[in-house]
């Protein structure tokens, strides 16, 4: 008898000892800082922002500096990952949501718009609009939301993430799409 005690005794260190190293966390690799530079880009780009650089250039200023540099300069070879996020699609709704921003930047100005914490637009305080521009107001906004939806899932697939994280690019986004428009 004693034996067989042993031996269940045993058995179960086994299985509670297989149990405990099968139990294995996985984590799903979300790229926050991937998304945020793709973020400070896109939304740049759609409102027309040329971002200074460390020095305090912008645009042409900047890429004829830099030539200088690199012709005086001696050749050095960079290895940096890349940031950009595009693909055919991605380029199609920056180029729509630029012209709609335009659209869009008397309602910003007029405090009808609000970028909400979810990464989209909604219609704020209309009440000094008048009938045809709520109506105008209501389909800038529609189309726009309707665009973002699809851009944040062409980010995600670019950056090859889960579907099921979309809502944490969006979030992303709307830290940007929060920054004042000027």
């Amino acid at each position: 008898m004693k034996r067989l005690e042993k031996s269940v005794l045993w058995t179960t260190v086994a299985i509670t000892a297989l149990a405990l190293f099968a139990c294995v966390t996985i984590n799903i690799y979300f790229p926050a800082e991937k998304v945020e530079s793709a973020a400070k880009d896109i939304v740049e780009d759609i409102r027309g922002i040329k971002p200074l650089d460390q020095d305090g250039q912008s645009g042409s200023l900047k890429g004829i500096v830099g030539k200088i540099r690199t012709a005086f300069s001696p050749a050095v070879a960079w290895a940096e990952e890349e940031t950009t996020v595009s693909n055919p699609t991605i380029r199609a709704l920056r180029e729509k949501m630029k012209i709609r921003f335009q659209a869009l930047t008397p309602y910003y100005q007029k405090g009808a718009l609000k970028e909400q914490d979810n990464g989209y637009l909604v219609a704020a305080d209309a009440g000094g609009l008048n009938l045809k521009e709520k109506r105008d107001l209501n389909i800038l906004v529609d189309a726009e939301n309707s665009d973002r939806k699809t851009l944040y899932a062409e980010v995600a697939k670019a950056l090859k993430i889960e579907p099921n994280q979309i809502d944490k690019i969006a979030e992303i986004f709307a830290k940007e799409w929060q920054n004042p428009v000027r």
